[in-house]
């Protein structure tokens, strides 16, 4: 796991750490490029420490990269592919 510069992973609440660690088995290279910093709309969960942007260095096929992701997560995350990363946030349904 890499940290773009400026990007902080320790106000990150517990379903985001869990994912984390997955995220981690499945692309070691990742980078997270924003969590609660940068601009985001105001009502992102970024600013809930429940969301992240990633970018996985190695996922050729991002569709299959996205839906690898979204298996593995479960259905209380959200996984959206971005132009240029992937945003993904703990948002449970029920």
């Amino acid at each position: 796991m890499l940290l773009k510069a400026g990007v902080d992973i320790s106000r990150l609440n517990r379903p985001m750490r869990r994912a984390l660690n997955i995220l981690e088995r499945l692309y070691p290279d990742f980078i997270i490029t924003s969590t609660y910093e940068g601009s985001h709309s105001p009502a992102s969960l970024h600013y809930a420490d429940d969301a992240i942007d990633v970018r996985p260095v190695t996922a050729k096929d991002k569709r299959l990269a996205r839906d690898l992701l979204r298996e593995k997560l479960g259905p209380d995350f959200d996984v959206i592919r971005e132009r240029s990363h992937f945003h993904i946030e703990y948002d449970p349904k029920g």
